[in-house]
């Protein structure tokens, strides 16, 4: 949708999905006409897009953009790097120059592990081996999820 907002005359349905389908590399009957509707009406019923009038054609206003700017930085930027670090293990050593986000990174992965036990909510990742294949050789290690 911010790809089309710039358009001087707003944008239609038939428009949005020809561009999500572009962006996401979907075919027509991956993403129809309906739901882009659907997803329409949806966020004009949280203000981020608004229909003039009994026109077909939808534009944000610049408040809704900022909006959703924010939330797709927040979500790609911020809460997918924490949440996919929240899990990993840290094997190795600590990187020798942190800057002041590589701390902050830290810092929120930790008090969000930390968060997750607390609620139960929190796979703990634990690190196994063995040597009882055949071989003799060690297995590599494995990750198994256990909820504590």
């Amino acid at each position: 949708m911010l790809a089309l907002a710039p358009a001087p005359g707003g944008f239609t349905v038939a428009q949005l999905t020809a561009k999500v389908q572009q962006q996401a590399g979907q075919t027509e009957r991956d993403d129809t006409t309906r739901q882009a509707a659907h997803d329409l009406k949806k966020l004009r019923g949280k203000h981020l897009v608004a229909k003039p009038g009994r026109s077909r054609r939808y534009h944000a206003p610049p408040d809704a953009l900022r909006t959703i700017t924010a939330l797709l930085v927040l979500r790609e930027q911020v809460i997918g790097p924490i949440l996919a670090g929240v899990c990993v293990p840290r094997l190795g050593r600590k990187p020798n120059n942190w800057t002041r986000i590589d701390r902050h990174y830290e810092t929120l992965r930790l008090d969000m592990q930390a968060l997750f036990n607390d609620c139960g909510i929190a796979a703990q990742p634990r690190l196994t081996t063995t040597t009882s294949c055949r071989s003799g050789f060690p297995k590599p290690l494995e990750f198994q999820s256990g909820v504590t």
